[in-house]
C-alpha cells in the first residue's frame, strides 16, 4: 500500500499573501502546506480522502491519473470545497465516480454542489453517485474500509483505517471504543493543529499523548496551522517516531 500526503495544512496554514510571519517566509518546501487530504493506492484501488479548495492543484502535482472513490471525513468547506475538479476524472474515465460519506455529510454536498445533482445536467458536470457509510466497515473494491468515529469539537467526523494504516484528521475527542480499531496500526496519521490550546483539534501535546497510546510504528502529523511553527525546528521536538507530515510525503506500509 502507498500513501501519499496530498496536503497537510490547515486554512489557518497556507501562505498568506503579504504575511511576513516565519512560516510564510519559510524557504522550506515542508512549510508550503495545502489543504488536508490523502491519495492510497491499495489492492489496485486509487482512492482519495477528502478533497478540500487545493485538490485540483494536489492531484495534478502527484500526477494521480485515476480514481476509483473519493471520501470525506466530514462536510467542512476546506475538506469539499475542491470536488468539482472530479470532472477530470470523469472525462478520463468515462464513469461516475462514487463519493463515501454519513449521510449528513453527503446531504451537505448535495447542497453545496446542487447544479451536480439536479434534475437537468449541464453537460461536462462533475458525475457522482453518493454512497452513504455507517459507522461499520465497508468495500471498495475488494479493500476492506473501517470507519472510526471521534469527534470535532461536537461535530461527528470519521477517520479511517485499511489494513494497517489509519488516518485521523480533524479530531478533538474519541471514546475507547474507536480507539480500539485503531490499536495495532503500524502507521498513523493523527491531527495536530497547534502548541496552543484549540477547541476543534488536537494540539501538538495531545497529539504526541494519543499517538503513544496508539502504539503505531510511526505517527505522522497533519492539518498543520502556521501556528505551529517551523517544520525544521517543531522536528526537534518530537519522540523518535512521531513525525510533521508534509505535502508530497509518501509512505510505504507493508
Amino acid at each position: 500500500m502507498k500513501i501519499t500526503i496530498l496536503g497537510s495544512g490547515t486554512s489557518q496554514g497556507i501562505p498568506v499573501i503579504g504575511c511576513s510571519c516565519h512560516v510564510c517566509r519559510s524557504l522550506d518546501f515542508r512549510d508550503k502546506r495545502l489543504r488536508v487530504s490523502i491519495h492510497i493506492e491499495v489492492d489496485e484501488q486509487s482512492l482519495i480522502i477528502d478533497s478540500g479548495p487545493d485538490f485540483r492543484q494536489q492531484v495534478l502535482r502527484e500526477r494521480v491519473s485515476h480514481l476509483d472513490a473519493l471520501i470525506f471525513t466530514h462536510e467542512h468547506k476546506d475538506h469539499t470545497a475542491g470536488m468539482d475538479d472530479i470532472r477530470s476524472f470523469n472525462f478520463l474515465q468515462k464513469q461516475d465516480i462514487p463519493i463515501y460519506g454519513r449521510a449528513s455529510v453527503l446531504e451537505q454536498i448535495k447542497q453545496e454542489f446542487a447544479y451536480i445533482f439536479s434534475e437537468h445536467k449541464y453537460p461536462g458536470i462533475p458525475r457522482v453517485t453518493p454512497i452513504p457509510i455507517e459507522n461499520t466497515p465497508f468495500k471498495i473494491g475488494e479493500v476492506e474500509i473501517i470507519p472510526i468515529e471521534a469527534l470535532h469539537y461536537k461535530l461527528p467526523v470519521y477517520g479511517f483505517r485499511i489494513k494497517d494504516f489509519t488516518y485521523l484528521t480533524d479530531i478533538k475527542t474519541i471514546d475507547s471504543e474507536e480507539l480500539d480499531k485503531v490499536k495495532g496500526t503500524k502507521i498513523l496519521v493523527l491531527d495536530a493543529l497547534q502548541k496552543d490550546d484549540h477547541l476543534s483539534h488536537l494540539t501538538l501535546s495531545e497529539a504526541i499523548d494519543l499517538a503513544q497510546e496508539i502504539g503505531a510504528e510511526t505517527t505522522y502529523l497533519t492539518h498543520i496551522s502556521h501556528k505551529m511553527g517551523l517544520h525544521d525546528e517543531v522536528s526537534k521536538e518530537l519522540p523518535e517516531n512521531i513525525r510533521l507530515a508534509y505535502d508530497g510525503l509518501t509512505i510505504q506500509v507493508d
